[in-house]
């Protein structure tokens, strides 16, 4: 039995997103330190703010401060602090009630141990040094043993507003195909597209998953399919993926190898985007020491007849 394959994976990317009048005052309240939250058609304050009534999903806008002091509703220890996290040593993730809220804030309570924090425990914000109209404008909070602090009792009206924000997403994780996805892998070192047919129902999938989820039971036997196939459906995409060297408009589309009963995506190339079409044979384009096939090519074959891979779509 070869080796199971893993690796450490990475998804990134940037999340662009324009801000209402509620939260556009909230960011931008935080980059001149003061917190405000939105108060309810019954009087509740709400920490973060939000702009519809999580009970009535009434609209509201009634901004108003509260204070940047506070007590830990509960709170869990985070020993080893990832990239990115507010603090690079161990820290507590808290839920604070900021006097004058009454709902909760997560952030991160800079505290020296788990032995030093406690549900009802009273904190303060720390303001970062540099802020730009954002939840890191609060650098994190920290104990506070003084009195509750006021506010001035700013209403959310504010010059240059924050109406935007770009927070980056990501995801570090270690992936482990399993038996199936490894042989699946192995093989298309060598070039080969290889998967694995259901014992009862006689679908082979592509790529192997070690079970058919039609029929909820075991794969074990390996298919050999391809190395041609048939575009089922595709796009057309016209945004240019940063770090991804190639010109738009291109075309992803679902793939049918022959042989097998399942459609995996591939980009097309070797034909002009317009002239893609349901239907068309192609091939697989390999590059030199590639693992997977670089994209696919027109074969030059007629087109497949709609009835031979109507059920893959």
């Amino acid at each position: 039995m070869p080796e199971v394959l893993k690796a450490p994976l990475v998804v990134e990317f940037p999340f662009t997103r324009s801000l209402g009048p509620v939260q556009s005052a909230f960011l931008t309240g935080l980059r001149a330190r003061v917190v405000l939250g939105v108060r309810t058609g019954d009087g509740r304050v709400l920490v973060p703010p939000v702009e519809y009534d999580p009970v009535t999903a009434e609209e509201i806008r009634d901004l108003t401060e509260v204070a940047p002091t506070g007590t830990v509703t509960t709170w869990a220890w985070n020993h080893a602090p990832r990239r990115g996290q507010p603090l690079t040593t161990p820290f507590a993730w808290v839920l604070v009630r900021l006097d004058g809220a009454d709902t909760a804030l997560l952030h991160a309570l800079d505290a020296p141990g788990p032995d030093a924090v406690h549900t009802g425990m009273r904190v303060r914000v720390r303001w970062a040094e540099q802020r730009t109209g954002a939840i890191t404008d609060i650098a994190c909070f920290e104990p506070y043993d003084g009195d509750p602090a006021g506010t001035a009792g700013h209403t959310g009206a504010f010059e240059d507003p924050v109406t935007g924000i770009v927070a980056p997403a990501r995801l570090d994780y270690t992936y482990a195909p399993g038996r199936a996805q490894t042989a699946y892998l192995d093989a298309l070192s060598g070039r080969r597209t290889v998967g694995e047919r259901c014992p009862e129902c006689r679908k082979v999938y592509i790529p192997p998953r070690g079970a058919c989820p039609t029929c909820g039971v075991a794969t074990s036997e390996q298919v050999e399919v391809g190395p041609r196939g048939t575009v089922t459906t595709f796009c057309v995409v016209n945004i240019k993926a940063k770090n991804l060297d190639i010109e738009v408009p291109y075309v992803y589309a679902h793939i049918a190898l022959d042989g097998a009963g399942l459609a995996l995506h591939g980009r097309i190339g070797g034909i002009p985007y317009d002239e893609v079409r349901m239907g068309l044979r192609v091939e697989p384009v390999w590059t030199e020491s590639a693992r997977h096939p670089d994209h696919y090519r027109p074969t030059g074959e007629p087109d497949a007849d709609y009835d031979t891979y109507k059920e893959l779509l």
